[in-house]
């Protein structure tokens, strides 16, 4: 249940519960390796977080998968929608957080347009910020079947204005 990008058998490490292969793993690596060597793209961290995690939701019958689903659709939807700057975006969802048991498990996209194995290639480039907003924005579409219970939520149990 990851991204559906095919790529190269590799070994190599891969998330605890977000489903992804090796390979997708490492491309993902590669952008937050660029966004940790620069402040200049911190602000891209969290978006390049959210955008790889609701591509690789794992298992429904994993709890923490079903959670790290909703709180990262969540933050993604404010970072597109009522932007806020690094720590404030980390406040929200820390805040989400306490209210994690009320995700429920969502419908998967069939596939995902935008993969980060197509952003990698700009990792610490000038256009890294912009792909990885386009990559964002492209997963939020993808998502949009679950576009009303996320709002709904947010709404319910966000503690900060979410305009």
């Amino acid at each position: 249940m990851g991204c559906g990008a095919v790529l190269p058998v590799t070994n190599g490490p891969i998330h605890a519960y977000m489903q992804s292969s090796p390979a997708c793993f490492a491309a993902f690596n590669s952008l937050l390796a660029a966004e940790y060597s620069s402040n200049n793209l911190l602000d891209a961290h969290r978006l390049t977080v959210d955008t790889w995690a609701v591509q690789h939701p794992g298992t429904q019958k994993d709890r923490r998968a079903v959670q790290s689903v909703g709180l990262h659709l969540a933050r993604l939807m404010l970072q597109l929608t009522s932007p806020r700057p690094p720590r404030e975006t980390n406040a929200v969802m820390l805040d989400f957080a306490q209210h994690k048991k009320t995700l429920r498990p969502l419908m998967v996209p069939v596939e995902f347009r935008v993969r980060a194995i197509d952003i990698a290639p700009f990792a610490g480039t000038s256009f890294h910020i912009s792909k990885v907003r386009e990559w964002a924005e492209a997963t939020w579409l993808d998502w949009s079947d679950a576009h009303q219970y996320i709002r709904s939520w947010v709404t319910e149990y966000a503690s900060l204005d979410v305009d």
